[in-house]
């Protein structure tokens, strides 16, 4: 059973909401948060990401970060002439993307189907990471950015959000990048069929967003603590979400980038590669198939192809037959002596929707001496690997088109 929650949104004025909407808080550096919120000052990064506003070097979890979120948000309700709705709704948000569209369900989602594994996993977090929302959430007394939820789809239920679509929207807005996002609010005789299907829909699944998730159920229990209950108190019991059905979602793959050889001279790394995969000069940038991996190496590019790792699953286990994993097992960690992705500062990661050219410019500026661009993790892998409880390992999957911070927020205080 998957509980959808009609929530009184706070929101921007309709002809704020492309100047208040941001990018996720946590897809963006802090110089880049703060060059993307230049000269805007009703970017909802001025919230998200306080610590723009402040003078460099401030630490990112300081005090002062919070008290200026908190300063940022009361000027942005009363600068962008933020509402609250008069009665909870659903909403339909839908990104364009050039050809591709998918359209998902704006709502609340509950936290103790969170806590149950009813809404399932596949990365782990980072407590430092989760300390952060958590402490963001309860200052502001709202959940800010919806988490990116899947569901294996429907047709009654996209029926339903097809209809939905026909009448005038609240927002509609091509943000920077040229993505569309457009958003309804739900005919109130559509919420309660809406609601009413989701009850019969038996897992829900989480795409991207699992600190903000994670977040929110630490700051719920720390509100239960302090006794915080009642109307008011039972909001914090649920979370923000979008919620798209799976077949409609588009993964892009999740780059890595490596500085050094751990001591190799290129021809060595070659050779050591040629007894682990099928190593060919290739023109191809991006793999064309699961099992294939290409690597930019000394201005080049080739194809690394595995074996045995890749075919039909055989090992039973959904995690060592991802691309990233026989990465990591054959390369990584043998050859480049990276045990923990996690912690090494030798390797980054570059999220595909930068393309190939990125990953040749680190390596031909210098910036890295080896760049890895895989093959996208699929939808049906990921659920199979969440159905299992197990964890990808870190960075496996970049969903795009993202959503949008600031324009719909869930009040939990």
């Amino acid at each position: 059973m998957a509980t959808l929650r009609l929530f009184r949104a706070l929101r921007p004025q309709s002809d704020k909401a492309a100047q208040v909407s941001a990018v996720p808080y946590d897809v963006v550096s802090v110089d880049e948060a703060r060059e993307l919120a230049a000269g805007n000052p009703l970017s909802f990064l001025h919230v998200s990401r306080a610590e723009i506003d402040l003078p460099d070097g401030t630490g990112p979890f300081s005090d002062a970060v919070y008290e200026k979120a908190v300063d940022n948000f009361e000027r942005l309700k009363r600068d962008a002439s933020m509402l609250i709705e008069d009665a909870p709704s659903l909403y339909i948000y839908r990104l364009r993307m050039g050809e591709h569209e998918q359209t998902g369900i704006a709502a609340c989602c509950s936290i103790e189907e969170y806590d149950s594994d009813a809404i399932r996993k596949h990365e782990r977090t980072r407590k430092d990471k989760e300390d952060d929302r958590t402490r963001h959430m309860i200052a502001l007394g709202a959940q800010t950015g919806p988490v990116f939820l899947t569901y294996r789809g429907r047709g009654d239920i996209d029926d339903i959000v097809t209809r939905g679509k026909d009448t005038e929207p609240l927002y509609d807005f091509v943000a920077a990048g040229g993505v569309q996002h457009t958003i309804w609010k739900l005919p109130a005789a559509a919420t309660d069929d809406l609601t009413r299907m989701f009850c019969s829909v038996p897992l829900l699944y989480i795409a991207d967003g699992h600190h903000r998730a994670a977040s929110a159920s630490r700051a719920a229990l720390q509100l239960r603590g302090a006794g915080r209950t009642g109307v008011t108190g039972a909001e914090s019991e649920y979370f923000l979400a979008v919620v798209f059905p799976a077949d409609q979602l588009k993964i892009l793959a999740y780059n890595r980038v490596v500085n050094g050889l751990n001591g190799m001279e290129p021809d060595r790394f070659l050779n050591s590669l040629k007894e682990r995969f099928v190593v060919t000069p290739s023109a191809a940038a991006e793999p064309v198939a699961k099992g294939d991996i290409s690597m930019y190496l000394g201005g080049r590019w080739y194809s690394l192809r595995s074996g045995w790792e890749h075919s039909d699953g055989r090992s039973g286990d959904p995690i060592s037959s991802l691309d990233v994993t026989v990465l990591e097992k054959n390369v990584l960690d043998p050859l480049l002596g990276i045990r923990d992705v996690r912690t090494d500062k030798r390797i980054d990661f570059v999220g595909g929707i930068r393309g190939p050219h990125a990953l040749e410019q680190m390596v031909d500026e210098g910036r890295a001496t080896v760049a890895f661009s895989m093959y996208p993790v699929s939808l049906d892998e990921l659920m199979a690997i969440a159905d299992t409880g197990q964890i990808m390992p870190p960075k496996s999957t970049w969903f795009e088109p993202k959503l949008r911070d600031g324009l719909l927020i869930n009040l939990i205080q």
